[in-house]
């Protein structure tokens, strides 16, 4: 098999430089992320109340509706507050606004997060397929649930006794996020692709991941999901061909021993996996890498809830970059 990297020695490879088509439009985009309006808008404040308060034998009758508690949290990872505070800044916006509203209390913005039924993450651009092929990157990275300050570590010699979750995504090639799982720490990668193909309802005709989904109930669950998908997964160094393993995975072997990895990776557009890496990047440095609750199912909704608000700053614009160098 051709070697994937050049030897190290006497391989000099200058940086690649890129340049902005839409640097004006960009710009306004990442103002825009922190506009309050775009959350508190005209339909967020019709929606914020039920109508119908219908008594149905287990509490007070709801007054907020779960467009209103999605919302608050919304804010609350925007803006990286704590419980208790988005309450005092929701309802200070309404005074200022001068709408007839009240934030719901944080006790009721923490019960009613676990009550969510989100399913997959909101705010796409258009709900409708796109025309055009639909690609889907895979991969996952770890959110922290409580430790130790870097600082603290270090200063003192502890140990982190950190505790993570795994978050499973599913990025489109217009970097929007189509699926979402939160899962423990233990959950291996290809345990999840079942979950996360279950979510998405539009054609797909490319598929990749990294090395750690090069197993066989992958390429079962892909092609019993998609019969027709490109699926673009490496397969391992000493892989070889088998009559027992999937025809897709047999053919990535076959090129990568005839042309090389790279020349894999071009022909075949492995470099839309990126699509899942930067995804995860955006979140952890937009909203964080912890969770702000501790209960495992109010922290899957969270992370919803997450990915649609890096959706919705997704459909404001996002650069549009060329190689200039």
């Amino acid at each position: 098999m051709p070697d994937k990297y050049a030897k190290k020695k006497g391989w000099n490879v200058p940086k690649q430089k890129y340049k902005l088509r839409n640097w004006s439009e960009y710009n306004d985009a990442l103002m825009r992320r922190g506009d309050i309006t775009i959350r508190l808008s005209a339909d967020a404040v019709a929606q914020w109340y039920e109508r119908e308060r219908v008594y149905d034998g287990t509490g007070t009758p709801r007054r907020f509706t779960d467009f209103a508690i999605i919302a608050c949290h919304e804010i609350r990872q925007v803006y990286r507050l704590p419980l208790r505070q988005p309450q005092g800044f929701i309802n200070s916006l309404f005074r200022l606004m001068g709408f007839p509203l009240s934030c719901p209390n944080f006790s009721c913005i923490s019960k009613r997060l676990k009550e969510l039924k989100i399913k997959v993450p909101k705010y796409k651009k258009t709900d409708k397929p796109l025309d055009r092929v639909h690609a889907i990157a895979i991969d996952s990275t770890g959110l922290k649930r409580f430790e130790r300050g870097e600082w603290h570590q270090e200063k003192y010699e502890l140990s982190s006794k950190a505790s993570w979750c795994k978050l499973h995504v599913g990025v489109n090639q217009n970097h929007y996020f189509e699926a979402c799982e939160l899962t423990d720490r233990f959950t291996h990668d290809d345990q999840l692709v079942k979950l996360l193909l279950a979510q998405i309802n539009e054609p797909i005709d490319h598929f990749s991941g990294d090395g750690a989904y090069d197993e066989a109930p992958i390429y079962d669950a892909l092609f019993a999901h998609l019969p027709n998908v490109d699926v673009l997964i490496p397969p391992r160094s000493n892989a070889v061909l088998s009559d027992n393993s999937a025809t897709m995975r047999n053919r990535n072997i076959q090129e990568i021993n005839d042309h090389g990895r790279m020349q894999w990776q071009k022909q075949r557009e492995y470099g839309r996996r990126n699509y899942s890496e930067l995804g995860v990047q955006r979140y952890q440095k937009i909203l964080g890498d912890s969770l702000h609750v501790r209960e495992i199912t109010s922290q899957k909704q969270e992370a919803i809830i997450g990915c649609g608000v890096i959706n919705k700053m997704t459909s404001l614009g996002i650069p549009e970059s060329y190689r200039s160098a």
